[in-house]
Order: C-alpha cells, then sequence, then structure tokens
C-alpha cells in the first residue's frame, strides 16, 4: 500500500524564510610591534592621520558604518567592523583599509564574512501551513507568489533591524555558530515546528536582556566557514558572560549549538587611533 504523507509532512523539513540586510565583514589584526616602534615619528604620524581620516568618513554613515576595536587576548590587537549594504561596497572598504601606509605595520589574523539575517519560523510555519491547507504546492507559481508577498511585507517591517546603525556601545562580543549535524541530534532533521519552538524559547532568553545589549545575527552559510555570526553590544562586559551562558541552557543550544572563537574588543573612535598606537587604552569618547 502506497505511504501517503499528510499535508503537514511535506513542509516538516521546510528551510525557514529568512530576510537579508547588511553585509557584515569584521577584520581582526595583530599590530607587528617592531616595526612599528622602529618607524620614525614622522612615518608613524603620516600613517596614523591617513588611517584615522579613512576611518572617520567610513564611520559617518548611519546604515554603511566602520568601526574602530582594540581587542583582548592573544587573537589580535585591532578589530575593523564594516556594515554595507553591497558586498562591493565592503570589498572597495577592504581594499582601502589594505592599500592605507598603516597596514605595512598590520598583519590580519582572521576575518570574518555574513550578512545581517532575521529567520522568520513562526511566519514560516503559519504560512506553509495555510498554503497547504489551501491544496497549493511548494514550487509552484501560486506558492511562490504567495511567499513573496509575505516577504515583502516582512522587509518592510523588519526595515530598521536589516539595516542597522553599528550600536554606539563601548563592549562588542563576536562570535561564530553552527547548530549540530550529528548522528542523534541534527537540527537540519528536526520538524520546522520544533525549530521554531526551540528558537522562540531562545529569543524569549535574549529578550529578557534588552536594554543591557543589542544584538545583531547574520548569515554567513555560504559565505563563510560557519553558518553564522553573533555581535553582542553592550555598555558593561559583563553581560556577555550572563546572556551566552544563560543561553547555553536553551535546547536551541544545549543540544544543537556549537560555537566558534570569541573576539571582544573595546570601540574607540578614529582620532584616538595614535593613543591606542602608543599602548593606550582609547577612551570610548
Amino acid at each position: 500500500m502506497e505511504d501517503l504523507k499528510k499535508p503537514q509532512d511535506d513542509i516538516a523539513h521546510a528551510a525557514p524564510l529568512t530576510l537579508e540586510g547588511s553585509y557584515i565583514l569584521h577584520q581582526m589584526f595583530r599590530v607587528r610591534w617592531p616595526a612599528w616602534k622602529a618607524a620614525t615619528t614622522v612615518e608613524q604620524q603620516r600613517a596614523v592621520e591617513e588611517a584615522a581620516a579613512l576611518l572617520e568618513e567610513m564611520g559617518k554613515s548611519k546604515d554603511e558604518q566602520s568601526a574602530v576595536f582594540s581587542m583582548l587576548g592573544h587573537k589580535g590587537d585591532l578589530m575593523l567592523v564594516h556594515f554595507r549594504r553591497k558586498l562591493d561596497d565592503l570589498n572597495q572598504a577592504e581594499l582601502q583599509i589594505a592599500n592605507l601606509g598603516i597596514a605595512e605595520f598590520l598583519e590580519q589574523t582572521t576575518s570574518y564574512l555574513s550578512v545581517v539575517e532575521l529567520g522568520l519560523y513562526e511566519a514560516s510555519v503559519r504560512l506553509f501551513t495555510s498554503l497547504k491547507e489551501k491544496g497549493t504546492q511548494p514550487g509552484t507559481a501560486d506558492w511562490n507568489r504567495t511567499v513573496e508577498t509575505e516577504l515583502t511585507k516582512q522587509r518592510e517591517a523588519a526595515a530598521p533591524r536589516l539595516w542597522p546603525e553599528i550600536p554606539a556601545r563601548r563592549y562588542l562580543c563576536f562570535y561564530p555558530m553552527n547548530k549540530f549535524r550529528g548522528e542523534e541530534k541534527n537540527w537540519y532533521g528536526a520538524p520546522i515546528t520544533e525549530r521554531q519552538r526551540m528558537m522562540q524559547e531562545h529569543g524569549a532568553i535574549g529578550r529578557r536582556y534588552a536594554g543591557q545589549v543589542t544584538q545583531i545575527i547574520s548569515g554567513s552559510i555560504g559565505f563563510d566557514d560557519w553558518e553564522w555570526g553573533v555581535d553582542l553590544f553592550a555598555d558593561n562586559p559583563l553581560v556577555f558572560k550572563k546572556l551566552v551562558y544563560e543561553m547555553r541552557f536553551d535546547e536551541a543550544s544545549a543540544a544543537y549549538g556549537l560555537f566558534g572563537a570569541f573576539y571582544v574588543g573595546l570601540r574607540f573612535p578614529p582620532v584616538k587611533l595614535g593613543m591606542f598606537l602608543e599602548g593606550k587604552t582609547p577612551s570610548f569618547t
């Protein structure tokens, strides 16, 4: 007898709809301190003024900004974060940095490319279920048209979150992450309704930290080695530990979360680049 699937089964393992916004590039550098110290005062001043002027200009646009951070730990000394509307513009920013005089004294230790992503689990489950109940088949013209209408509506409502400014907060914690794909636990094999439930619980924890931390999630599948990048911005660095620790106990993280390296930095204005290179912690303002 033919094994007939229930309507819901056809969409149980569907990928949720997503919205994409700003492209993001994180660049981590190590300062070549011996070479920097060996440079003349004139060479140092010229390099600092040129770099500070470019970074200051890059920081002026609201939704296509760049920001500078002094890093802690052995993973690097300086982190640059760029938000751009087009991948081409992100590449232009990268090339501009590479052609600065100060680049001679910097060694890039790593980088990360991603795009701001909003996952629409709740809207996807609601929409897919409604379409299946009407007998509309996935991939048909009616299905695709209805999905695009929903995406257009969601994009308009979520525009500020898709094209954000880099939050003006002192501390940044960035890390990449994956969803587990093992023999017993596989995020991508779980039904979409289960994934929706877990992400709803996961998001509820983050919302409890509203006002204390600004979180920007970016997708990197097809762009970098991990699946997502997470940026946390706060005025109190201890909130990073509190938030990430609490989230480790929810099902989405406990059963399926895999985390990469963590990078923590202190933001400072480009005009204080010289202070940073003098070995002094620059203030935020």
